[in-house]
């Protein structure tokens, strides 16, 4: 096992079981080109890593099963339901794996989700980027950084993210990372709303409004340096006037009631507020972790969000635990 994935050598238990955890995500930039021939859109943002986390467990089997448990588990339908068969990026990750090894698909998946579905954040990759790690413990590929990395692009354009964490510029569709050195702590409040957004829809969404001229033709290559040069250094005021995403216009536009949460929280004294990704998290920028707990109980008790979160990054990306 590669040390820079995992942290260490390959951890199994008595019982034969191996843990990862991957971290959640917010693009603190995101710049969406026009559609490519491949169905995808050129893109150039910027990952930063956060302390909310879903863990997968894995152990010896036969065959493949998966078991989800947590946030989004209950049904396995909808945009904001995680599948428990082929459909879900873990099964996906532990065929492709196997098949890059050499190697039977043989393991009990087990996925503790922490990280909302459907929500901006890259849960389903942060549980791909998991299970890769730990099933090239359990079943002892050797694969290294490289190996899983290209493993990664293959399943998902923020799988690769989700593997590295800290702090990346990606371009491309997402898949091609620049780690970015930012050792300053950066503390948020996450509003979680109570119902998913799907990616595909809110791109769709983009796309449509920039054909009727409502938003203007894409350009990806928006200038990154003044949200880059913020994350390393501060002040908080300097990345909260550099923070973009323009998936947030096709994302108020399918779900207005986002207006309100982004006003709550500004309201409630965040340097700024966003739309993570796709959405429909509300990623609110706050000065310290003080001010951040502040920050998530004042918005917990404003009723416009399902759960809030206090979290801080840059953080690690997929490594093994326990």
């Amino acid at each position: 096992m590669s040390n820079a994935t995992s942290g260490g050598p390959g951890r199994i238990a008595g019982n034969g079981a191996v843990t990862a955890r991957a971290p959640a995500k917010v693009n603190v930039h995101l710049g969406v080109g026009p559609l490519r021939a491949d169905g995808f859109h050129e893109l150039q943002t910027v990952f930063l890593a956060v302390s909310l986390f879903d863990t997968v467990t894995v152990r010896p089997g036969d065959g493949l099963s998966l078991t989800v448990r947590g946030e989004g588990a209950a049904s396995g339908r909808g945009p904001a339901s995680v599948p428990s068969d082929r459909r879900n990026l873990v099964w996906q990750a532990a065929e492709l794996l196997a098949r890059h090894a050499g190697v039977r698909a043989d393991a009990g998946l087990e996925v503790d989700k922490s990280i909302p579905a459907a929500a901006g954040l890259a849960g389903g990759s942060a549980d791909a980027a998991a299970t890769l790690v730990a099933l090239d413990a359990l079943w002892n590929t050797h694969a290294t950084r490289g190996d899983l990395a290209t493993l990664a692009a293959q399943l998902g354009s923020d799988v690769p993210f989700s593997l590295l964490g800290g702090v990346a510029l990606g371009t491309g569709r997402g898949e091609q990372l620049s780690p970015v050195l930012a050792r300053r702590r950066w503390d948020w409040a996450l509003g979680i709303a109570g119902e998913g957004l799907s990616t595909p829809t809110v791109y769709a969404e983009l796309d449509s409004l920039r054909a009727t001229g409502t938003l203007p033709a894409g350009d990806a290559a928006a200038p990154t340096e003044p949200v880059i040069t913020a994350l390393r250094s501060g002040p908080p005021a300097a990345l909260a006037a550099a923070l973009s995403n323009d998936l947030q216009a096709p994302a108020l536009r399918l779900r207005p009631d986002l207006r309100r949460a982004l006003r709550a929280a500004t309201d409630a004294g965040a340097r700024a507020a966003l739309i993570s990704g796709s959405g429909p998290t509300v990623a609110a920028l706050a000065d310290d972790e003080q001010s951040a707990v502040r920050l998530a109980a004042e918005l917990a008790g404003a009723g416009v969000f399902r759960t809030v979160r206090a979290v801080h990054g840059p953080v690690p990306g997929a490594r093994l635990v326990g």
